[in-house]
């Protein structure tokens, strides 16, 4: 099994903001937990507005918690909204259930490495993002 490691998490940040200057997004935060919801490593581009941090974080944790990707977790915000409340509480509000928390698998539906969490623009493009980051490594990208 691989792992997911500082320079690991570097790599897929540093895509992940190229993707976004492709795209031509607003400015950007991207966080990477590793498996257990520990922050690896974390880049906050100037202009981000000052909540990005915990919003990107609290995505990737929301990922990880589910074992899911945060659209996952959108899509039962809109279904289930009792059932999301409830997760969030149990999680101390460190939730944030929208697009933009994408788990990093060890290959192809592999063992959950961990998560990355990107927030600044709209959710689909900071889900664009992260997959792009994810997908530079020898890991794959799994959106839920």
């Amino acid at each position: 099994m691989s792992k997911l490691t500082l320079s690991s998490a570097e790599k897929i940040i540093d895509t992940a903001l190229a993707k976004g200057a492709e795209l031509g997004v607003k400015p950007l935060t991207v966080a990477v937990l590793d498996a257990g919801g520990h922050l690896v490593a974390l880049k906050r581009q100037d202009g981000a507005s000052i909540l990005r941090p915990q919003v990107a974080s609290g995505k990737a944790y929301g990922a990880i918690a589910v074992g899911a990707g945060s659209r996952w977790l959108d899509e039962n915000a809109r279904t289930r909204p009792h059932f999301v409340q409830a997760l969030n509480g149990v999680a101390g509000g460190a939730i944030v259930p929208v697009p933009g928390g994408v788990l990093i698998r060890d290959g192809k539906g592999g063992a959950i490495l961990g998560a990355v969490g990107i927030s600044g623009d709209t959710s689909d493009n900071d889900e664009i993002c992260a997959v792009a980051g994810i997908e530079a490594t020898a890991f794959s990208a799994d959106c839920g």
